[in-house]
């Protein structure tokens, strides 16, 4: 008996013990053998010699030292990570049961194709596995299938760590496989731009850590289950369930373009964490939930293009957070609510072609940051407010309203304002001539409404289009025994005046300037402090700083430090509005500094101004990979700079022409940075809300991070488009350099 309970305690031993003899077993050396073998059966995508060189039997006894390797403290491989390598082969060759220890398995952004094999279930401690990006195009040595091709294998399930899934940008086939929901640990999870279909599994919803998922451009079908993020551009249908509140770490959730239906659930207000919510272009029905008002995290709120009735929700007021608000296209009624004034972060207000009431509220020229303000095609009446707070107004639409009273002079504070239609209106009165100057106002429409007086013909408004005035019968032309301006003669003697009156001026301007010189350069040979120093610095306490940013904390004194008040030694090129220079914070972060100093020039044309401002517009609205990110914006007594993030390598131009153009930039990797800026190009025109274009890509305007990935830069002419702007109103960009859109024949 006593010789039975031993054996049986020794097999339980033995049994107990196998895993550790499993691990134990696989020696480093047995996995380099084995990636070896796997390399044998990759190929760079030409010269220069494949990354992987230091995997080779010469090297055998130095496994933790290869490229792209990582190792645990036995010796044995933790991370194996080709990304961006341009490695062509497949996972036919690889032994997935000989690495049970390797946490990262990141091919991405490589030429692999062929299936993704279902030994990869014996990744047991696997965390993150990122095959995305592979091939995103054609090469003539591998004519077909370029990209990881066949089904999700269900083994994935088996890895039961797995926090990290990156699929996208592949040929995947089939269904989701079910056993994904088996992913407890799972967090991020895109299938996009794959070709999968049928519909997506209920298991997934076991997911319950999942706070992304996206399954965009796919060939998914049927009703949507009771999760979700980012689902856009797909053919689902049926309605958003209502148990989709429980997802309550959800901060991403994207619908738009599909057919759903029904009403938007109350339960959405359950999101705390929620920062995008975009459900346009669908067939919702139904009202606004009073409950959306409860997420007090949400940044964008876009509801247009779907058929919503009732109210707007007075509890959005409660947003503080959001900055973009779209809920045109629908069937809303009643006046808009004077708790929109609260949303003092909003950059985008866009409630126009609906069936809206009443007065335009006063409070929203409490709105500072309002770029668009688009209420057209509703039945809005009363005049329009006293809307001069909002200086930051570039985009201004009251058309096909019922509005009446006179146009406000106080319009020309809007000094950044670039488009104004306030056409098919009861307006009445003059136009103010304070608008005459104007600028910045490049695109205007007043025609149908009851306006009085002369026909303006000055400043903005000489050699007006028609168009901009018709229907307007009270309006009398200068046929009609008006002058234009001024007479002629009243404008030569003026002119003789004037000629006069700038000479005195000039000579007591220069007299004046010569002897301030004199002094100037006598003090500056006994002092060593530049005077730029001098006065900047006494600006310095007095500055408060707006950050666009949470990542990068900054002060005007410290970005002035970084870069020794803007020394030569810092500077690392220019660019469309001054030098841009290279700072370290005192956080350690590296960041490039774009600035401007309108006190140092006094021939920067005004266009400069326009177009910096028009870059801090565009880029705090948009979010992309292959975008430059903007951390801050800072302005001071005429100093002017953005803080972007650093760049290692600097321009295409200067990688293209320079030395690194000819050992660094082989063809895989310039079709690689071309993909980068068509990915940037087609989110600006195709996924932003007003559609940008940039009209302005050049070399120059091109960045490279460290692994050549691109990122555009340079927004100082880009134009914000309304979905029907087909005409330009002047021809923008480098000097040589001319959009193909704006090419007439």
């Amino acid at each position: 008996m006593q010789l039975k309970t031993m054996t049986f305690h020794y097999i339980l031993l033995l049994l107990s013990a196998l895993p550790l003899i499993k691990t134990t077993s696989i020696s480093p050396g047995k996995q380099a053998e084995s990636l070896i073998k796997w390399n044998d059966h990759l190929s760079p995508s030409s010269w220069p010699p494949s990354p992987l060189n230091s995997w080779s039997l010469t090297n055998l006894n130095s496994l933790c030292n290869w490229t792209a390797i990582v190792c645990t403290k036995t010796g044995t491989v933790s991370v194996i990570d080709l990304s961006g390598m341009n490695m062509y082969g497949t996972l036919d060759h690889f032994d997935f049961s000989l690495f049970p220890n390797l946490t990262h398995f990141d091919l991405s952004g490589n030429h692999f194709r062929g299936p993704i094999p279902s030994a990869i279930g014996n990744l047991s401690r696997l965390t993150t596995l990122d095959l995305s990006g592979n091939a995103l195009f054609e090469d003539t040595s591998y004519s077909e299938g370029n990209q990881f091709s066949g089904p999700i294998p269900d083994s994935i399930g088996l890895i039961s760590g797995l926090q990290h899934i990156d699929l996208r940008w592949n040929r995947l086939e089939g269904k989701i496989p079910p056993s994904i929901g088996q992913l407890r640990e799972l967090q991020y999870l895109d299938l996009s731009a794959n070709s999968l279909i049928s519909s997506i599994p209920s298991d997934l919803g076991l997911c319950t850590n999942l706070s992304y998922l996206s399954l965009s451009s796919n060939k998914l079908n049927g009703e949507l289950p009771l999760f979700l993020s980012k689902l856009e551009n797909n053919s689902f249908s049926g309605t958003i369930s209502a148990e989709i509140g429980l997802l309550t770490q959800l901060q991403y959730l994207s619908l738009y373009s599909n057919k759903f239906s029904g009403e938007i659930p109350q339960s959405l207000g359950n999101l705390s964490q929620l920062q995008v919510l975009h459900l346009f272009d669908n067939h919702l029905t139904g009202e606004i939930p009073q409950s959306l008002g409860n997420l007090s995290q949400l940044q964008e709120l876009h509801l247009f293009d779907n058929h919503l009735t009732g109210e707007i929700p007075q509890s959005l007021g409660k947003l503080t957070q959001l900055q973009g608000l779209s809920l045109s296209e629908n069937h809303l009624i009643g006046e808009i609510p004077q708790s929109l004034g609260k949303l003092t972060q909003l950059v985008l207000l866009e409630l126009s072609h609906n069936h809206l009431t009443g007065e335009i509220p006063q409070s929203l020229g409490n709105l500072s940051g309002l770029g668009r303000l688009e209420m057209s095609h509703n039945h809005l009446t009363g005049e329009i407010p006293r809307i001069s707070g909002l200086t930051s107004l570039f985009d201004l639409d009251l058309s096909s309203n019922s509005l009446s009273g006179a146009i406000p002079s106080e319009l020309r504070m809007l000094t950044r304002l670039d488009y104004f239609n306030a056409s098919h209106n009861n307006l009445s009165g003059e136009i103010p001539s304070a608008l005459d100057h104007m600028f910045t106002l490049s695109s205007y429409d007043f025609s149908y409404n009851k306006l009085t007086g002369p026909f303006p013909t000055c400043g903005i408004f000489n050699n007006a289009p028609k168009s901009a005035f018709v229907g307007n019968h009270g309006l009398r032309s200068h046929a009609e025994g008006l002058t234009e301006c001024k007479s002629s003669s009243t404008n030569s003697k003026s002119a003789i005046k004037n000629i006069v009156y700038v000479f005195l001026i000039s000579l007591l301007g220069f007299a004046t300037v010569a002897i301030a010189t004199a002094f100037f350069l006598r003090y500056r040979k006994r002092s060593k402090i530049r005077p730029q120093v001098i006065e900047t610095s006494q600006n310095f306490e007095d500055y408060e700083s707006m950050i666009l940013q949470e990542e990068v904390k900054f002060t005007f004194r410290e970005v002035i430090k970084a870069v020794d008040d803007f020394h030569e030694k810092h500077c690392i090129g220019r660019g469309g509005f001054g030098r841009v220079y290279k700072a370290e914070l005192e956080s350690g972060q590296v960041v490039a500094v774009k600035r401007l100093n309108t006190n140092d020039s006094n021939d920067i044309p005004a266009i400069n101004l326009q177009s910096f401002e028009n870059e801090i517009r565009t880029l705090t609205t948009i979010r992309h990979r292959n975008i430059i990110r903007l951390y801050g914006f800072s302005s001071r007594r005429g100093c002017i700079f953005l803080l972007y993030e650093y760049l290692e390598r600097g321009s295409l131009g200067k990688a293209l022409y320079g030395e690194e153009g000819v050992t660094e930039l082989w063809w895989p990797t310039r079709v690689k940075i071309v993909q980068g800026l068509a990915h940037a190009l087609s989110y600006l025109h195709h996924d932003c809300s007003p559609p940008i274009v940039h009209r302005d890509v050049t070399v120059n305007n091109v960045l490279l991070a460290q692994d050549f990935n691109p990122r555009l830069s340079d927004f100082g002419t880009a134009r914000l488009l309304s979905i029907d702007s087909s005409n330009w109103t002047n021809i923008v960009g480098s000097l040589g350099y001319m959009a193909p859109g704006n090419v007439k024949f």
